[in-house]
């Protein structure tokens, strides 16, 4: 399949530097309106020539398993301390950028799965890529794709993989944790930006747990090796290695072991509340019938949208529905095993327009790394065309106690300007709202009503649509933000 890099006009002054791209001095990205675009030193321009040449790289771009990639002119990106770069790259831009932490099990193995599979074919042809980072991989939907055109450099024999150990800590052991002990990994990957380091995971792994797949030899021995070399310079052990005879085809045994293992890790969790909450929610086949139909007509009342945020997803039913509507939907779920199942479903259905993603609305992601901004948090990233927020305000409200003022703020704060926001209002009367106001000491949201959330909807918007379910005690509206 070719894909194609659209052009526009731009010039170096519009030029913003991607905050994440400033680890390797050889290349830089720059973001210039919708466009990405990548700075090359000298050696990694000829490292770029000679990766378009090899017969691997074209194939894995047309395959879809790396971003699209062509040369643009060297004067659109500003210079580097003054020098400026060799050559200039221009990306595929992916849809939403997310972050390992915000991935289900089965995105975070197969995002692994095809890191191994591209670094497989890059040693067959000559190349090998210098970092082994979870966050060199993005996502078209539920496929995942290679990012980091500027990691491939040509390999020398009888020199290890460099990004190893950068793989085992944003990528083997979150997924062992997981696989094996049924620990989430994302807390843990989202608490340090380079990954879980061994010494955290060896005494969690000690016994017998040691003997489980993957955990002694990519655990307890490379932690070993660590320690043993800690005073050896990367110089004196790559010479270590040579004179022991290390070799390409040793290093490829290697990728391919670790391919097998990866490939076999699992973890199938036991279902949840939320994972059967579309039978157990209450909602009746004519509020079904009627809030699906509200949904589509909010959604197409105006442009088409770019990118809907669905939030609390749940097994992706109004994702698929603004997927019909939409170029992109990002659909956000807190429990982690219903992520994964729509994950799944989506996989197997080819689907590349729907991102599901693991968040808690109450606590989303950050800005994390070098001075919090090396990973945007989550409302950096989510300026939406549209937003559903279904059955969501009642559980921020009620069940975490967010303040209403504040939910309807945040759910602007996540709307460009000019957008919408589809919001589904549960009165304080309804089953739902009275179970979790059940749980809460009385008079404790005397502020949660239905008059008072439509002020605060019309204070930060202008409702165009409302509609009151045939059940009574729920109301859906359409507002559009800034209006």
């Amino acid at each position: 399949m070719n894909r194609s890099v659209p052009a526009m006009a731009i010039s170096p002054a519009e030029a913003r530097p991607e905050p994440a791209s400033f680890r390797d001095p050889a290349n830089r990205v720059f973001h210039v309106g919708d466009e990405v675009l990548r700075g090359l030193d000298a050696q990694a321009a000829e490292h770029w020539r000679a990766l378009r040449a090899t017969a691997f790289f074209p194939a894995l771009v047309d395959a879809g398993k790396v971003c699209a990639t062509e040369d643009a002119p060297p004067a659109l990106v500003p210079a580097s301390a003054g020098d400026p770069w060799t050559a200039v790259l221009r990306h595929e831009r992916i849809p939403f950028v997310s972050h390992p932490y915000e991935w289900s099990f089965t995105m975070l193995r197969d995002a692994a799965v095809l890191h191994l599979e591209i670094l497989r074919a890059a040693l067959a042809d000559g190349f090998t890529t210098k970092d082994g980072s979870a966050y060199n991989l993005q996502w078209r939907g539920a496929e995942a794709v290679f990012i980091d055109i500027g990691s491939f450099e040509p390999v020398r024999e009888g020199e290890p993989w460099a990004g190893y150990r950068q793989f085992c800590q944003t990528v083997l052991y979150p997924l062992l944790l997981t696989a094996h002990l049924g620990v989430d990994f994302q807390p843990w990957l989202r608490a340090r930006v380079d990954g879980i380091e061994a010494e955290q995971l060896r005494p969690i792994f000690a016994g017998a747990r040691r003997l489980r797949p993957g955990v002694l030899t990519h655990l307890h021995l490379h932690g070993a090796m660590q320690q043993r070399n800690a005073a050896a310079s990367t110089t004196d052990v790559r010479a270590q290695l040579r004179a022991a005879g290390f070799s390409r085809e040793l290093l490829l045994a290697t990728v391919r072991g670790m391919e097998k293992l990866v490939r076999k890790l699992d973890r199938r969790p036991a279902g949840s509340h939320w994972s059967d909450y579309q039978r157990t929610c209450g909602y009746s086949a004519q509020d079904r019938a009627a809030k699906e139909q509200f949904v589509s007509a909010a959604l197409t009342a105006g442009a088409r949208p770019r990118l809907v945020l669905d939030l609390g997803a749940n097994d992706g039913r109004y994702a698929r529905l603004a997927a019909g509507h939409a170029d992109y939907v990002v659909a956000v779920e807190q429990d982690p095993a219903v992520v994964d199942e729509l994950y799944r479903a989506l996989r197997a259905e080819g689907h590349r327009r729907i991102l599901p993603l693991v968040l808690d609305l109450a606590d989303p992601s950050p800005g994390g790394g070098w001075r919090g901004v090396e990973r945007a948090g989550f409302a950096d990233r989510a300026s939406a065309d549209a937003v559903l927020a279904l059955a969501v305000v009642h559980h921020l409200a009620i069940g975490r106690n967010v303040p209403l003022p504040e939910v309807i703020d945040w759910l602007a704060g996540l709307t460009a300007p000019g957008g919408a926001v589809v919001v589904e209002f549960v009165h304080p009367e309804d089953p739902m709202a009275r179970r979790l106001l059940a749980n809460k000491p009385e008079g404790l949201f005397p502020d949660y009503r239905r008059d008072t959330f439509e002020r605060l909807l019309a204070g930060r918007g202008r409702v165009t649509d409302r509609l009151e379910l045939p059940s009574g005690t729920r109301t859906l509206y359409r507002a559009v933000m800034g209006g």
